[in-house]
């Protein structure tokens, strides 16, 4: 398993990312590191990896 903002593996401290993942979208794919094709609009986000599909907003209103 990898962090969905800075893609390095999830063992650790990654503190920041959590906080800074309360106002961005993610970056990596959490299951291969992959870079995720992102599309942010003013009230949601969509995250896609090309091997594992779309990744599902947490806490995000439809």
């Amino acid at each position: 398993m990898y962090c969905d903002r800075c893609g390095e593996p999830a063992e650790g401290d990654h503190t920041p990312c959590r906080t800074a993942r309360r106002m961005e979208p993610p970056r990596y794919c959490p299951h291969c590191r992959r870079r995720l094709i992102v599309q942010v609009t003013p009230t949601a986000w969509t995250a896609e990896c090309s091997q594992h599909g779309p990744l599902e907003p947490e806490g995000q209103a439809p």
